[in-house]
């Protein structure tokens, strides 16, 4: 049965569990489609660390019907696109292609998805690329902060562990273990195919049907069973790295997705470090120039959130750059933001959300992670006026709430000792 979910969405329950969202772009000639899973590395046990993420990998590597060599040869003979990603909660593969080609894009992503062989060979060949992929990351400052920061933040608790897992836990992982991980997890439930583009609704459900197994029954999957968040957390991590920049990220936990303040903090995190009128470019970058790079983030899971600034300066500036960020931090609380603020990130979000459906691939994020993690479809026009509906004094309450929390501190750079930081940052 296929039901409106929004202006333009439209949602199918096939008789599995597995669910089909799609939304209908005029005036484009492509189609993006994703297959979403809810499963991410917050959901491994410790001898599974990185194993969603390994996934990723080995599921490319051949299926029944097709090697990896083939995979690559049919996307790139139609000029699409074919990859995926992980993340801490989902993982997804996706593909854009012509509209025209859309039949193969679901069938190369089925069969990836559903019907890879995992041989043992193939295991070791991606063992190798996944522990290139560590070493890579940990040649990227700005990369390594934010998994040391996360680790500040939660702890040994899924969330605060890397995505991509250890050295360690790469080298031991095992066929069986990355074959038992799939099977538990990548299950109809928990699956949600989403299209965007020159699409119809109904011919993507047929080539759904058509090309996904059809066991399963419409049972929603089992609520996720994560650790319990710690109560407490590192005041400060240090990472020492012989780099020419001290890479800076201070921070702290935020607001989980379903919390109805989300909006009011996406507000106040524009405000804070979101474009180049927010407080800490002014601040940090243009009023002083103490770093190129300054801004802030949150990101929300399903249980926790955070916000987190980031810098990256020159060592001897670094004292420095933390009382200024500790100060406008400390004005906000005290002052709250002006009206014209206020006004000036709305717009800010209002533009960068509508400048960021231009494309189809965009629009099926949009509507895959909606489903995945809310369980419905929220419209543009609905976004847009939930933004346009935040008022001062909503961000002036979130404000005193979260910033005035202890902060976490995380820090990659060339010092030895957390005694070789400012006083700024370890007081």
């Amino acid at each position: 049965m296929s039901t409106p979910e929004s202006d333009s969405v439209t949602r199918s329950l096939l008789p599995s569990g597995l669910r089909v969202v799609s939304e209908w772009v005029p005036g484009v000639q492509s189609a993006s489609v994703g297959v979403w899973i809810g499963v991410g590395s917050r959901d491994e046990t410790p001898d599974q660390a990185g194993a969603a993420h390994y996934l990723e990998h080995l599921l490319f590597k051949g299926t029944a019907k097709r090697t990896a060599a083939q995979i690559a040869e049919e996307i790139d003979a139609v000029g699409g696109e074919l990859n995926a990603f992980t993340a801490k909660e989902h993982t997804c593969f996706y593909a854009h292609v012509l509209d025209s080609d859309l039949p193969l894009a679901v069938d190369l992503l089925s069969d990836v998805v559903t019907a890879a062989t995992m041989e043992a060979e193939h295991v070791e060949v991606e063992r190798a690329v996944v522990l290139e992929e560590i070493a890579m990351r940990a040649d990227d400052p700005e990369d390594l902060l934010g998994e040391v920061f996360d680790t500040a933040l939660f702890g040994d608790h899924p969330l605060g562990l890397p995505v991509i897992g250890s050295v360690e836990s790469i080298e031991a992982m095992t066929r069986n273990r990355l074959h038992e991980f799939w099977q538990r997890h990548y299950t109809p439930s928990r699956m949600v195919v989403a299209a965007a583009g020159n699409v119809s609704h109904d011919r993507v459900v047929e080539l759904v049907e058509q090309m996904f197994p059809s066991s399963g029954s419409a049972q929603p999957a089992r609520p996720r069973g994560g650790l319990e968040l710690p109560v407490t957390h590192s005041d400060l991590l240090l990472h020492g790295e012989d780099t020419e920049q001290v890479h800076l990220m201070l921070g702290l936990r935020g607001l989980d997705r379903h919390d109805p303040r989300r909006v009011p903090l996406e507000v106040l995190n524009t405000a804070l470090g979101g474009g180049m009128s927010s407080r800490l470019f002014q601040q940090v970058r243009e009023q002083r120039g103490l770093a190129y790079s300054v801004y802030s983030a949150t990101t929300s899971y399903q249980d926790a959130g955070q916000l987190a600034i980031y810098a990256g300066c020159q060592p001897d500036r670094l004292g420095e750059v933390v009382t200024v960020i500790r100060q406008v931090l400390a004005d906000v609380v005290a002052d709250g933001l002006t009206d014209a603020e206020v006004a000036r990130a709305k717009g800010a979000m209002r533009g960068g959300l509508v400048l960021g459906m231009e494309d189809t691939a965009s629009r099926m994020h949009r509507i895959g992670r909606h489903e995945l993690d809310l369980g419905r479809q929220r419209s543009l026009r609905r976004s847009l006026e939930l933004i346009e509906a935040v008022r001062p004094d909503e961000v002036a309450s979130v404000a005193e709430e979260l910033l005035t929390r202890p902060l976490t501190a995380a820090v990659v750079g060339p010092y030895d000792s957390p005694d070789d930081l400012p006083a700024s940052l370890t007081s």
